[in-house]
């Protein structure tokens, strides 16, 4: 298992567990800092589906902590296009990764200087979930 590490745009972490084991330990981790799971996309079935295309498991997470997110539309009105924050997990090889949007990286988009303690505050909250994996 190794530490997390931060991207320009995301929080990532990879992990010597399966795959399922890892999407129950993301959902819970994220509830712990208030973020409830809205969406799952199962991005190998639907490759699968549509392409007929065999790849590892990958599924994003679409994450929401409604008290955040409410206090950012509050702000910035069009906000909603740059959420809910994903997260992805994905499998490579012996190891699945977990790659967490950086908050803070999406928020600058937005030009709002009004955003940027709650884009530091949802930030730290998703680092703490990953962290805690």
């Amino acid at each position: 298992m190794s530490e997390s590490k931060t991207a320009d745009y995301a929080i990532t972490r990879d992990l010597d567990a399966s795959f399922d084991d890892v999407v129950e330990r993301v959902t819970s981790a994220m509830a712990e800092e208030g973020f409830g799971i809205l969406t799952t996309i199962d991005v190998a079935a639907t490759l699968k589906k549509k392409l007929d295309l065999d790849v590892e498991p990958y599924v994003i997470l679409g994450a929401c902590n409604p008290q955040l997110a409410s206090q950012g539309i509050a702000a910035e009105p069009d906000l909603g296009v740059l959420l809910p924050c994903n997260v992805v997990v994905r499998r490579q090889g012996d190891t699945t990764h977990v790659a967490a949007m950086d908050p803070s990286s999406a928020l600058r988009l937005a030009e709002n200087g009004d955003l940027q303690a709650l884009a530091d505050e949802a930030r730290e909250r998703i680092a703490r979930a990953v962290d805690a994996l």
